[in-house]
């Protein structure tokens, strides 16, 4: 959100204006829901919704795809399965890719992760997501579903989790939810981001500002 706001400019989208930047690459080495930022600044209400798009296959309103369904079915192929066999096969392999994109799809229905990427290094097991956007606002709703499908692969593989590499082509955050995004980083830089105590961030927000769903 911080590099959104810092870096972006004004730019448009179907669901409304929206600030953008350029593309970012980071790696997270450890996440899970009792991560002290997301506990205090996170909207736990819409964690099982946004888990729901990575465990079921079929599509699950509002979102217009299913990363369930695409991970697991994609051409009737399982492509967790498939990528454990790879691995197996060929540990060193660079060729663990893996896409969630359809040639010839309808425009809006192109999920925001297109592709995973797993790889065996020094006993464990990295991966990264490449997503084409990304709004920065609800990212996190997204990289704890991720750790676990890297687990999940990593458990099958009888190996432990390494990092997991984020890279993001077009972040950006809505105009409509600048206010709130603001006043979270004002928040996380007087807590320290994390450090030490946090400030329950979502016992701040109005009831309208923590019903907003803005799927990406």
């Amino acid at each position: 959100m911080r590099h959104v706001k810092d870096n972006g400019g004004p730019a448009e989208d179907d669901r409304g204006p929206i600030i953008e930047a350029s593309a970012v690459l980071f790696e997270i080495t450890g996440l899970t829901w009792d991560d002290p930022v997301l506990k205090s600044y996170g909207d736990a209400r819409k964690i099982p919704l946004y888990a729901s798009k990575f465990t079921e296959r079929t599509i699950v309103p509002p979102f217009k795809y299913s990363y369930g369904g695409r991970l697991r079915q994609a051409l009737d192929v399982d492509q967790l399965r498939w990528i454990t066999d790879v691995l197996r096969a060929k540990p060193y392999t660079k060729s663990g890719w893996i896409s969630l994109t359809v040639p010839g799809e309808a425009p809006n229905a192109v999920p925001c992760l297109t592709g995973l990427a797993f790889r065996l290094r020094s006993g464990r097991l990295v991966m990264t997501a490449a997503f084409r956007s990304q709004n920065a606002f609800t990212a996190y709703l997204n990289y704890v579903p991720l750790r676990s499908i890297q687990s999940e692969v990593a458990g099958d593989l009888g190996v432990s989790c390494g990092s997991m590499r984020v890279f993001v082509d077009v972040p950006h955050i809505y105009v409509a939810d600048e206010a709130m995004v603001e006043k979270i980083l004002q928040l996380s830089e007087h807590d320290g981001l994390g450090e030490g105590e946090s400030t329950p961030g979502p016992a701040r927000r109005s009831r309208r500002d923590r019903g907003r769903l803005r799927p990406d």
